[in-house]
């Protein structure tokens, strides 16, 4: 079975290759001192120190895994699409809602997805009504809070 396509931006990218390396070079080694000096400090069978640094172990190596699968499936995304008529990944679109309220959001994938920071997943409820629409059109959007009326005023 194929794996899912991992939409990342460059930046995405560039920061999960930095945290791998970081997990690599530096944690991994912390890590390893921390489980040498509970062993070195007597039996391990009862040592807290111990086995939380053998929890802590399990911790960034699976945060490892998890990051080499994302890139390994990743597929960059041009975070600055010019001349685009329609909302897809990549895009900073602007929406008002049925108040009058205005938001910018740009459309990345799960991987990168932060709404606190304007940054919405493509396979979020409002990630997907955008995508495909243009400047002007009305979209309704089912959330878990009810319905959103939206329509594409600015796609950047």
């Amino acid at each position: 079975m194929a794996a899912k396509p991992v939409f990342l931006t460059p930046e995405g990218h560039a920061r999960l290759e930095e945290e791998l390396n970081h997990l690599r070079t530096v944690r991994r080694r912390q890590v390893a001192e921390r489980i040498h000096q509970a062993k070195e400090s007597g039996d391990i069978t009862d040592n807290a120190e111990y086995d939380d640094a053998k929890n802590e172990q399990a911790i960034v190596e699976h945060r490892i895994l998890t990051i080499e699968r994302l890139l390994q499936n990743a597929v960059l995304i041009d975070n600055n699409p010019q001349g685009t008529d329609s909302v897809r990944l990549g895009c900073r679109v602007t929406v008002s809602d049925s108040e009058g309220g205005e938001s910018t959001y740009t459309i990345v994938g799960s991987a990168e997805a932060s709404p606190g920071d304007g940054k919405i997943s493509n396979e979020s409820p409002v990630g997907q009504a955008l995508l495909g629409h243009k400047v002007g059109d009305h979209v309704v959007v089912r959330v878990p809070a009810g319905t959103l009326s939206l329509t594409v005023v600015a796609i950047g």
